[in-house]
């Protein structure tokens, strides 16, 4: 039995219609077939708990205007992942008003947010 999304006050501020499927560790949060955000929460201390947030790179200044809190993600190594993904760390001291003011865009339907991917094509 997969455990329970983490981080579940999200999931009460987003539209009803959602969709988490739990895969490879995480929680994925898709609304009408759209991957809007990935759910994180691990023992390992690799600093990659938190949301992640389906995005596209020419959004990214723009949503951080919005949602300040968000940022790139380190790998390992501890450089900075170059990705469409933003990232908003559970340590931050502005998560859980970050991660409602994000749940209010996506409820809005902001078309920043959200990806169409192969696994939410077949949902």
């Amino acid at each position: 039995m997969p455990k329970p999304a983490p981080y579940d006050f999200v999931l009460d501020h987003l539209p009803k219609r959602i969709v988490v499927k739990a895969q490879f560790g995480m929680h994925y949060v898709y609304l009408d077939k759209k991957l809007v955000l990935m759910l994180r929460k691990t023992d390992k201390p690799d600093g990659l708990n938190g949301i992640f947030v389906a995005t596209l790179k020419k959004h990214h200044q723009s949503l951080q205007q919005e949602i300040p809190a968000l940022s790139p993600f380190a790998l390992d190594t501890g450089e900075d992942y170059d990705s469409h993904w933003r990232f908003l760390k559970e340590s931050h001291d502005d998560f859980e008003t970050a991660a409602i003011g994000l749940c209010e865009l996506i409820s809005r339907g902001d078309p920043r947010i959200g990806k169409l991917t192969k696994g939410g094509a077949l949902l």
